[in-house]
């Protein structure tokens, strides 16, 4: 077992990265203090993973949506559910599957001990019967139908079906009603046995508990896994946007609207640097306090819904300008006239100021949230990069470095704007 503690002078914060004999690479960030702990037990398995080779082995192809039902379908035991045995430790327990992992958490204030027990418990306890699986079926049916009437829902899958041509990021994440009828125990056992290799997963624990307290625990309760190799298989992604424009009409107050930007991907996610210049370029130019925004407030374009985001994963990368407007179409055109300037005219040194110290700020003020601690190192252990090394780039990126990185991003020749309008 390989213990290591990962320090941050400027900061005067520490947390341990242990890698386990079992294969789980296992993270605990102690705050001292604290009367409250998060824990998450991950794997980078997400929607986007449909079609993989194990071990160079042959193709599989699984239906859309699978990753989300193995997640519904952990929590299920012979004996009962996990939901029943936290309820008698009073951990407030949850799970959520994305594009690109599913994850498994709670929280607690008493009780740590044996909430963790239940978490390492029954993720690594699949129990699949035809039965079970054919009753999710129609639970997990009512959510898709529920998320095709959500606005907000559409807003953002419309604007991703109309970006992308082939990688399955534009594809539901619960997938369809036809997709999930076709999955099986055989399929669920599949992926599990793929994706949820300890050596593909990752526990991170903050808060109220130590590194030999979480270890005795994991001795305990981790099953010792061989390591194998998982290759994700994706079609080729066109360097365009399929189309450019999307409207479906469903009831709304105010129309909303998804603008993204097609940006360059690779296989592997980004790194910290160039993740925390995007950070500070992005908050320099949509932020409450920037140029951009006041003028589209000022003009009456947007309201306090506006929002921006980078979006990225194995294989695809976007910018999502987003919120409520009675003329999208304007605001679009604002903001690719205003990306179009700044690339010309270059960036206002005070707005790089004040977005750099406001992006090191919120960074160094998201170390006072369990959470937030167990999200991100979660999330960046997946994408090979480290909390402290984003937050000290954060800190050392200078005027040129952000001018570099909108260079690089941004082209307002790729574009999709998704709007949803009153029906």
């Amino acid at each position: 077992m390989n213990i290591t503690e990962i320090k941050s002078d400027a900061l005067s914060e520490k947390y341990y990265k242990v890698k386990h004999d079992s294969g789980l690479t296992i993270y605990v960030y102690p705050k001292e203090g604290y009367s409250s702990t998060y824990a998450i037990f991950g794997t980078k398995y997400g929607s986007i993973n449909n079609t993989f080779k194990v071990d160079s082995g042959d193709t599989v192809r699984v239906p859309d949506g699978i990753a989300h039902y193995l997640e519904h379908k952990l929590f299920e035991s012979e004996d009962g559910d996990a939901f029943s045995r936290y309820a008698k430790t009073g951990a407030n327990a949850n799970a959520y599957t994305s594009f690109d992992k599913t994850c498994y958490l709670f929280s607690c204030t008493d009780n740590f001990e044996e909430s963790l027990e239940i978490l390492l418990d029954f993720v690594q306890s699949p129990y699949f019967t035809k039965e079970t699986v054919q009753k999710e079926q129609g639970i997990i049916g009512q959510e898709i139908k529920m998320y095709d009437d959500s606005p907000a829902w559409r807003v953002m899958f419309n604007m991703l079906m109309n970006m992308y041509k082939n990688h399955p990021v534009r594809i539901d994440i619960a997938g369809t009603v036809d997709s999930i009828a076709q999955i099986t125990p055989e399929y669920l056992y599949t992926c599990y046995n793929t994706y949820y290799n300890l050596n593909n997963m990752v526990l991170c624990v903050a808060g109220n508990a130590t590194v030999d307290t979480v270890l005795s625990i994991a001795d305990k309760m981790l099953k010792k896994c061989e390591p194998h190799t998982i290759d994700n298989i994706f079609e080729d992604e066109p360097d365009y946007v399929m189309k450019d424009y999307v409207e479906q009409h469903l009831p709304v107050g105010m129309p909303l609207f998804n603008l993204g930007f097609k940006e360059k991907a690779g296989d592997k996610r980004v790194d910290e640097k160039t993740l925390a210049f995007t950070e500070i370029l992005l908050f320099m130019l949509a932020s409450s306090t920037s140029t951009l925004y006041r003028e589209l407030m000022d003009k009456g374009l947007i309201n306090s819904t506006f929002s921006y985001e980078f979006f990225e994963g194995e294989g695809f990368a976007s910018t999502i300008f987003s919120g409520e407007s009675h003329d999208p179409e304007k605001v679009a055109d604002i903001i690719k006239e205003y990306i179009k300037s700044l690339k010309v005219n270059g960036i206002d040194r005070e707005e790089f100021d004040i977005a750099k110290k406001a992006t090191y700020g919120d960074a160094v003020a998201s170390l006072n949230s369990t959470d937030n601690i167990a999200n991100m190192i979660a999330d960046f252990d997946f994408s090979h990069r480290e909390l402290y090394a984003y937050i000290e780039a954060i800190a050392k990126a200078s005027a040129q470095d952000i001018e570099n990185r909108l260079s690089e991003m941004l082209d307002i020749e790729k574009t999709t704007l998704s709007v949803i309008k009153n029906s």
